[in-house]
């Protein structure tokens, strides 16, 4: 295993068992469950929208591992940012989890999630709480 493989296991280790915005968020103005029923993964997206920014993003999950790291990651990198960076950020993502292209180096450490496209079957785990996003966003307030 390279070093980089190293450090992107770490990370999504880390994330895995500490994750960032964790548990359910009271004030939100918008959220989504989603669901895969071929592993079981489930997360919950919680958003709190106001002037056109994200001023609160949390999560939860009852999932893999990749998941849940992937979800962890999601939350810290929109947390505070204008609604209008999600759509890039959420097609930047998908495109190097498909192999696309490469994640840019100011989204590091989600460069983790790219080791995931050595295990074809695991895409759709890492992908789950950004389409779960993306529902949240769509159905507005609660």
């Amino acid at each position: 295993m390279s070093d980089l493989d190293e450090l992107y296991q770490s990370i999504i280790l880390d994330h895995n068992k500490r994750p960032r915005h964790y548990g359910a968020l009271t004030a939100a103005t918008h959220q989504a469950e989603g669901y895969n029923p071929l592993c079981g993964d489930k997360v919950q997206v919680y958003l709190k929208i106001a002037d056109n920014s994200i001023e609160a993003i949390q999560f939860e999950s009852a999932s893999c591992a990749i998941c849940k790291a992937s979800a962890s990651m999601m939350v810290q990198a929109l947390a505070g940012e204008p609604l209008g960076q999600i759509d890039a950020l959420q097609s930047e993502v998908r495109e190097f989890l498909e192999g696309v292209s490469e994640v840019s180096v100011e989204k590091s450490e989600l460069a983790a999630l790219q080791g995931v496209r050595n295990f074809p079957a695991r895409i759709k785990c890492a992908k789950l709480p950004w389409d779960t996003l993306a529902h949240a966003i769509e159905s507005g307030s609660r």
